[in-house]
């Protein structure tokens, strides 16, 4: 399993090399990578933790891109949808994907004290829950596994 939210990166190049996959992939598809998706998209990277949409949408208000929910919403509706970014159940917030525009099913890891989250791709679709569905006739369309924890930095803190 790799991750990237726990490790030490450069940052600018993680950032610039997301909104280039990002907007590869929406020309490639056909899809509307407006400036709005775009600054939601480049807000979630600033961060690696997960950030709620009103959080998100007091920066675009900031910015004069928009004050009013919808506008937060739909944005991070389409980079949800489009595999673009994902929510954290947990936290009812959002994290830009570190795997845009690729068919994975990620696994995420929480640190409870600084909201930092990573996102690591896991071999869950040839797993033992996979398994067990296709044993049961259920086809799995969606998995969310979120674990909580201490990332490395608060471990070394305690």
């Amino acid at each position: 399993m790799a991750s990237i939210g726990f490790e030490s990166h450069d940052h600018d190049n993680c950032i610039h090399s997301c909104i280039t996959a990002v907007d590869a992939r929406c020309r490639e598809l056909g899809l509307q990578f407006t400036p709005v998706r775009k600054r939601v998209l480049e807000i979630l990277l600033q961060e690696h933790r997960a950030l709620g949409a009103y959080e998100i949408l007091d920066r675009l208000r900031e910015e004069g891109l928009g004050s009013q929910p919808p506008v937060a919403y739909r944005a991070l509706d389409f980079l949800v949808k489009n595999g673009f970014a994902h929510k954290i159940e947990r936290l009812n917030a959002f994290v830009a994907c570190t795997h845009p525009g690729q068919n994975h099913a990620p696994v995420f890891m929480i640190c409870r004290l600084c909201s930092a989250v990573a996102e690591a791709k896991s071999g869950s679709r040839n797993g033992a829950l996979n398994q067990a569905a296709s044993e049961a006739g259920f086809q799995i369309e969606r998995t969310v596994v979120e674990a909580e924890g201490l990332c490395p930095s608060c471990r070394a803190d305690t």
